[in-house]
């Protein structure tokens, strides 16, 4: 959240009294939407952690999702240099548009969030099964069978990189790193957490 000091120091007098807020997803990195907020929806954010503007149409404060449910959870807020602009990075509950796209700048050529997409299409197989997909049955086959797959394509990466086969290596690589998302979401685990965890390691270097 935004400690004391940067609260202080929040120019509003420059921005009338409304600061402009980017929202971009903290696990995709995907921007998500853009709005405003005067200091009665900040210090409201802060206080529900859910992120809160004021609605210039509606004249009011607006907590994102009141209606729809879907929330935006807010896990930190960044000021930018001039003190005059909001960044939020959040954890999205549901679509954020309201033409019930995940963004309000989704496009086709946005890849940005793939992987997250990735993980929702293997996520969402765990109970779908309408094409018989591939990920289906491995998730019917079990955690041994599906551990069994993670290191079987461990070594044939590896194997691959002995050859120095660059394109053998990235077909490789690419159906090592699948099974073990699916095996990480057979534990009900995700990559992100495998990635806050490398970022850990990394600040305690």
């Amino acid at each position: 959240m935004l400690n004391q000091q940067n609260l202080l120091n929040l120019n509003w007098i420059k921005t009338n009294g409304m600061l402009p807020v980017i929202v971009q997803n903290y696990f995709s990195q995907e921007v998500l939407m853009h709005a405003y907020m005067n200091k009665e929806a900040l210090l409201e954010t802060q206080k529900k952690s859910l992120v809160t503007f004021y609605s210039r149409t509606k004249n009011r404060l607006w907590t994102k999702g009141e209606k729809s449910g879907n929330y935006l959870k807010v896990i930190k807020i960044i000021v930018d240099c001039d003190y005059d602009a909001l960044l939020l990075l959040v954890e999205p509950i549901g679509k954020t548009c309201h033409l019930g796209n995940t963004s309000c700048f989704s496009s086709k050529e946005n890849d940005v969030n793939f992987l997250t997409k990735l993980e929702d299409i293997i996520e969402n197989s765990k109970t779908t099964d309408i094409y018989n997909s591939y990920t289906n049955r491995l998730y019917k086959s079990g955690t041994s069978r599906i551990a069994q797959k993670v290191g079987e394509e461990a070594v044939e990466t590896i194997l691959a990189a002995m050859k120095k086969d660059k394109n053998e290596l990235i077909n490789e690589s690419s159906d090592l790193i699948y099974h073990l998302i699916v095996l990480l979401h057979d534990q009900d685990l995700n990559f992100n957490m495998v990635l806050n965890n490398l970022k850990k390691r990394n600040k305690q270097k």
